[in-house]
């Protein structure tokens, strides 16, 4: 039977449910055959970043969460049981910058390090000069999943396939891009310092003046079971809706 590692705040339960179902619930990561972030977003991209490319089932935890009638946790398992959840692998970003690296199933930016001072930066696409000077808070760029993120708060828009590249309050009046996923972007900093992040990592890596980041996509990538479950439009809908409207407060739907 499979050895799943549920992750997450409250696990308790779900661990139960496992259990009663049959499968082996394992303490050890490594050893896992699953690794099952229970949570939101962020749970999942912290469980990418702690054990990258391992297959993972990411479920919406339901007492933070709620989730439609649809997609229930019994439901969720008796898929897994059933071996009918969709499998994806989903491509990451890899952002380089001072011999160090940070990969993104989301995305990659450069942030100012001081906020009360934007940075200056130029962009070069594929080796031709995008920009000479930009100014703004910051720049980076997204992956298909992560254009429902960060990337379409700056942009208001959303794209399938290729890099998205946004551009987070410049002063220019300059375009967003979807490019190729050939493409490789680099970033030179004309006056910093920045910062450059991948998706919720705590580990930055620091660019000071003069200095260049280059962002492309990755050959690594995430294979992961029931994204659909996990991303459902209705699910994200009756979440903003319950919250908007006061009528969710942190317990089960």
């Amino acid at each position: 039977m499979m050895k799943i590692y549920p992750w997450g705040r409250n696990i308790t339960l779900l661990k139960d449910e496992l259990k009663r179902r049959g499968f082996t619930v394992t303490s050890n990561a490594e050893e896992a055959d699953l690794i099952m972030p229970y949570g939101g977003d962020g749970t999942f991209f912290s469980a990418e970043l702690k054990w990258p490319g391992k297959l993972k089932f990411p479920m919406r935890d339901t007492f933070t969460a709620p989730v439609c009638p649809d997609h229930g946790i019994n439901m969720q398992l008796n898929m897994l049981q059933e071996g009918t959840l969709h499998y994806v692998e989903l491509p990451k970003l890899c952002g380089c910058a001072n011999g160090m690296e940070c990969h993104g199933i989301n995305d990659v930016f450069l942030h100012n390090h001081f906020p009360a001072s934007a940075l200056r930066y130029s962009v070069i696409i594929d080796g031709e000069m995008y920009a000479r000077e930009i100014v703004g808070d910051a720049v980076g760029a997204a992956t298909p999943h992560g254009s429902t993120a960060y990337y379409r708060s700056i942009t208001h828009n959303t794209f399938r396939t290729g890099i998205g590249l946004a551009f987070s309050n410049s002063t220019e009046l300059v375009d967003h891009l979807v490019l190729k996923e050939t493409s490789r972007v680099q970033i030179h900093i004309l006056r910093g310092p920045a910062d450059m992040l991948a998706d919720n990592s705590p580990d930055l890596i620091h660019l000071e003046e003069g200095e260049s980041a280059e962002i492309y996509l990755s050959e690594l990538k995430t294979p992961v079971l029931g994204l659909d479950l996990f991303m459902c439009s209705e699910c994200r809908r009756l979440r903003h809706t319950l919250r908007n409207t006061s009528q969710f407060f942190g317990g089960r739907p």
